[in-house]
């Protein structure tokens, strides 16, 4: 059996503003009716694959939870990094946790790329697992076809044939114009996926002989670790003090043992629009339309909205990105796209919020949004999912009108607890202790107008939390 390792973190800063620190890429419906997180999942399933280690931190964890539960898989095991360190620690505390099979096989792969040849992606899996039997460390690499100077590259020590194992000579950091050129008409070089595959006591032992520092803030870490939830959370004094570093140059560029398998599959990393345009399927005028737009002599176009309530029209563009959502909109050329990571750099620097954050805020019992915001008063949708509870808590500064629109609502005003469902509200005075859950079999949605001097996220006094949040 293989142990799938989905690496799911990311800033959210190359497809702005549809992904977001608060809300990355994964998580979003990019391409088709799945997330690329979902999309990933299913793509290491089957008889050949045991239940999934997701690592991801706190933000991200109910998200991950709920999304594996849309498709099916609820056997995953979702691990909590307390604290940001890259890729390589997280990939060996999942290797500690996975010590009591040290014969196992465990294949690592990001949570936000796309691969659409699933069988010739599988067999090469099969491949690579053939070397890692003999004890090596299995990286992945996709056979490029374009100079490409926005991957790393990896060297094969000679050409490969099919998806044949070969020794790989080195690692290259994204090269310029002229060297991808180079990398490209050798033949010897493939872009570095970031996909991994090894038994567990070959990967620990790599780190024990190339970061031994490693290894024993990392066992501490599980060691002082705690299920929280139904989620394995790694202890956050212990984790932080591991060196930050990815599994690349920690490990693999140090190791003698390194074979990868070429890989024809229609990849992409979706690291730009201009990859996301070209997933798409444009049609013969280049053009990819996403949600409610029109197109009108438009050409090498992406048009998106996000909302349905913003309609998106294009009108004799050419090599445009124009991405639409509620409360940001983004224009620009196809052939900058890369560039956008660059602005969302500036939008931090002024202290835009939609630098990071996301106009829909997920939380483990639903999601709200804010409809108007005033100098004394806000508007939310919520949704509260079938079961979800939100805490016993009080406010210092606002009171509260919630009216239901849809479902059914529990309220706990002080000592008055009553259901409410459609059309019907309550009241919720200033420093009144309150709570609503969604006891119904569908989701509960209401709406929220907040009034008072102060109507930050923070002026909330928790008593009781299912969810343990402070």
């Amino acid at each position: 059996m293989i142990h799938p390792v989905i690496l799911c973190g990311g800033s959210g800063t190359r497809l702005w503003p549809s992904s977001r620190k608060a809300f990355p890429k994964q998580f979003s419906n990019l391409i088709g009716e799945d997330t690329l997180f979902q999309t990933t999942c299913k793509r290491l399933s089957g008889p050949d694959f045991a239940a999934p280690l997701i690592m991801t931190n706190a933000d991200f964890r109910f998200i991950a939870m709920e999304q594996c539960a849309d498709i099916g898989l609820t056997d995953a095991r979702v691990v909590i990094e307390p604290a940001l360190r890259n890729t390589a620690p997280a990939i060996l505390c999942a290797a500690l946790l996975l010590e009591t099979e040290p014969e196992a096989m465990m294949l690592v792969a990001p949570s936000d790329h796309i691969m659409s040849g699933i069988d010739a992606f599988h067999a090469a899996i099969q491949a690579g697992a053939k070397a890692a039997a003999e004890g090596h460390l299995v990286t992945f690499g996709i056979t490029p076809d374009r100079p490409e100077t926005a991957y790393g590259y990896l060297e094969l020590a000679e050409t490969a044939a099919g998806d044949t194992p070969v020794k790989l000579a080195s690692f290259t950091e994204k090269p310029d114009a002229e060297t991808a050129q180079a990398f490209m008409a050798s033949g010897r070089h493939l872009w570095n996926a970031g996909l991994f595959l090894w038994r567990v006591r070959d990967i620990i032992a790599a780190f024990e002989a190339h970061a031994p520092d490693m290894i024993a803030p990392c066992r501490a870490a599980i060691e002082t670790g705690a299920e929280d939830l139904g989620f394995m959370r790694l202890g956050e004094e212990a984790f932080a003090a591991v060196r930050a570093d990815s599994i690349d140059y920690a490990v693999m560029e140090q190791a003698e043992n390194v074979m990868a398998v070429p890989l024809s599959s229609g990849w992409s990393d979706l690291g730009s629009w201009d990859a996301l345009w070209a997933a798409s399927d444009p049609d013969d005028a280049g053009l990819v339309q996403q949600g409610p737009t029109t197109a009108l002599e438009c050409e090498n176009t992406f048009l998106r909205s996000e909302d349905d309530n913003l309609h998106l029209v294009g009108v004799g563009l050419k090599n445009i990105v124009a991405v639409a959502m509620r409360d940001a909109v983004l224009v620009a050329d196809m052939n900058a796209s890369q560039q956008v990571k660059n602005a969302v750099t500036l939008l931090k620097k002024a202290q835009v919020e939609q630098a990071t954050d996301y106009p829909r805020f997920y939380r483990p019992w639903g999601w709200y949004e804010t409809l108007c915001l005033g100098s004394r008063f806000q508007v939310k949708r919520i949704m509260v999912k079938p079961g979800g509870v939100l805490s016993l808590q009080s406010h210092v500064h606002r009171s509260e009108h919630w009216i239901v629109v849809a479902g059914t609502a529990k309220v706990t005003v002080g000592e008055s607890e009553q259901l409410l469902t459609e059309n019907q509200s309550v009241y919720i005075p200033l420093g009144a202790v309150h709570r609503m859950a969604n006891p119904g079999q569908v989701p509960m949605y209401l709406i929220e107008v907040q009034t008072g001097a102060y109507l930050g996220e923070d002026d909330i006094v928790r008593y009781e939390d299912i969810y343990d949040r402070s």
